[in-house]
């Protein structure tokens, strides 16, 4: 398998299919949940869909999502003719999957048609989104996430102090924006999320950052005791709110809260948070000299 059938592969997974971690908490969910309650009804019926999609090969959900690629290659790998490795890929896996062509030119209004979005010239992709890293092994490791829209409208970003939510630059602070996103979120966005939060660094930082954290998995454990305790904690209050899977009441709200810090300059405290809907769409592949894992 070469790398771009390796990368179509990685698609038709991450479309049709949710990991296996998300899965498992889905199922735990739904137990909590009363019989015949709405919130019980909207997790059954994820399951099924679940199932439906991944015996059907068929994307799980209409909108297929922005395409975001994490990549980390070994020296010595231009990133140029991977680039337009994951582009060629990209136009075929719309085609033959299919995913949902979801690339507008923003003054136009026109869309591509194929996933991908590009200047006048072509030179500068805007779309898949591609963020590369360099690292000593060998091989080639590509997470990919399929971003939906209801999702991404969601997010929000915050500057401590908040005079609106009384909110300073502490723990008590951030607390409180990641509780506000929620409750402004009301439902929308198709819950039950994960969240990602990203606290300190600069702007730019920020968004990149609180979207990686949606690639962790359910259960794993944050590293740094303290973001450790923070997220198990803003998980219980999330779930404690009872807006519930599809906003429709519940005790279901969030799968899991995942946070990462950065160093920040004096005079800025920046907060970003992330949505991913119920529909989680990552998959992870590591190729190396024809040979393809994925995960």
């Amino acid at each position: 398998m070469n790398l771009q059938q390796a990368i179509i592969e990685l698609y038709r997974r991450a479309s049709t299919s949710i990991p296996e971690d998300v899965e498992n908490s889905l199922e735990i969910s739904l137990k909590k949940e009363k019989d015949g309650s709405l919130a019980n009804y909207s997790l059954s019926n994820m399951i099924k869909n679940i199932e439906l999609s991944r015996d059907k090969s068929l994307p799980m959900c209409q909108d297929t999502g922005t395409p975001i690629f994490y990549i980390k290659v070994p020296i010595g790998i231009s990133n140029k003719s991977l680039a337009q490795t994951v582009i060629n890929a990209t136009r075929t896996a719309t085609k033959e999957i299919p995913l949902r062509p979801n690339a507008v030119d923003v003054l136009s209004e026109k869309n591509t048609g194929d996933n991908i979005g590009f200047n006048d010239d072509k030179r500068d992709i805007h779309q898949p989104l591609i963020y590369f890293e360099q690292w000593d092994n060998d091989c080639i490791r590509i997470d990919l996430m399929l971003k939906g829209g209801g999702s991404e409208n969601i997010g929000m970003t915050y500057k401590l102090p908040n005079k609106e939510l009384k909110a300073d630059r502490d723990i008590e602070g951030i607390k409180k924006c990641i509780l506000d996103a929620v409750f402004k979120a009301q439902g929308k966005g198709c819950p039950p999320y994960i969240i990602g939060a990203a606290i300190g660094g600069s702007k730019d930082q920020l968004a990149i950052e609180s979207k990686k954290q949606l690639l962790r998995r359910i259960d794993d454990i944050n590293e740094d005791k303290t973001l450790a305790k923070l997220e198990h904690e803003l998980r219980n209050k999330i779930n404690a709110s009872g807006i519930g899977p599809l906003g429709l009441g519940g005790k279901t709200t969030a799968l899991a809260v995942k946070i990462k810090s950065m160093h920040r300059h004096p005079a800025s405290f920046f907060i970003d948070i992330s949505f991913m809907c119920w529909a989680c769409r990552r998959y992870s592949l590591i190729y190396n000299k024809g040979e393809a894992i994925f995960s």
